[in-house]
């Protein structure tokens, strides 16, 4: 992790995005722009085209793949890659997150409001489900940085006079605006998964018990089950009462 560089590259985009564009109204989305600048400060390796898809980053045939989400996308370009490169899936990772509202009408935005949810890298397993044929390979590898963000989500214009207090509706996500690099967590090899798993779960442990130890709902903890059962480092030991009971596989 180098926060002075995500600094680097945050202070950059922002600089290039003030005037007259301003943040969110280009093509590609705030985040995901200052993490192709953290991940490789030349822009020269942005944007490639390789096989047939364009790189988020190619150099020395190594290829970074920065998702916002959807993991569905990589599908392809994953089994075109694979075979041939080294590659990187960068997953950036809400920590802290604050949300604002937009009112589309006036512009107006509502004051800053701290989600009660707070990011971890469990929140990448719904994601990985999707691509979880590809897991395992040699030639992949993930990076998961935690990011405190602003969030700024666009109200219809039905719901304009609802910016106010509470009663808020969802809104969609207009943009994301980092604030700072929290954590960044690396795989870079199968067996670096084997780190999700609470230190304090020994021997025998039950889906319950990992999401209590984890701090995590039980939904992710049963699909982070999932995903290390079909790697094959965990495995089902039988039960306890109606709870399957998993163990680390040496």
């Amino acid at each position: 992790m180098d926060k002075e560089a995500f600094e680097q590259a945050k202070l950059k985009v922002l600089l290039d995005r003030h005037e007259p564009q301003g943040f969110g109204t280009l093509q590609e989305k705030t985040v995901h722009a200052v993490m192709k600048l953290y991940y490789e400060p030349d822009i020269d390796y942005h944007e490639v085209p390789v096989e047939g898809y364009i790189a988020d980053i190619y150099k020395n045939g190594h290829i970074i793949e920065i998702q916002n989400g959807n993991f569905n996308r990589l599908r392809e370009k994953l089994k075109t890659f694979l075979p041939l490169y080294k590659v990187t899936v960068v997953f950036p990772i809400p920590h802290n997150r604050w949300l604002i509202y937009i009112d589309e009408e006036s512009g107006e935005l509502s004051k800053k409001r701290k989600s009660p949810v707070t990011g971890s890298v469990y929140s990448a397993f719904p994601e990985l489900y999707k691509i979880k044929e590809f897991l395992g390979h040699p030639n992949l590898s993930f990076s998961f940085p935690l990011v405190d963000m602003d969030e700024y989500r666009l109200l219809p214009r039905s719901a304009g006079s609802k910016t106010k207090g509470r009663g808020k509706k969802r809104g969609s996500r207009y943009d994301r605006m980092p604030l700072e690099l929290y954590d960044e967590i690396n795989f870079e090899r199968p067996e670096d998964f084997v780190q999700v798993i609470p230190i304090e779960l020994n021997g025998q442990f039950t889906v319950k018990e990992f999401a209590a130890a984890a701090h995590i709902h039980r939904d992710y903890a049963q699909i982070t089950l999932h995903i290390l059962n079909h790697m094959e480092l965990v495995k089902r030991a039988g039960k306890r009462s109606r709870e399957y009971l998993y163990e680390v596989i040496d």
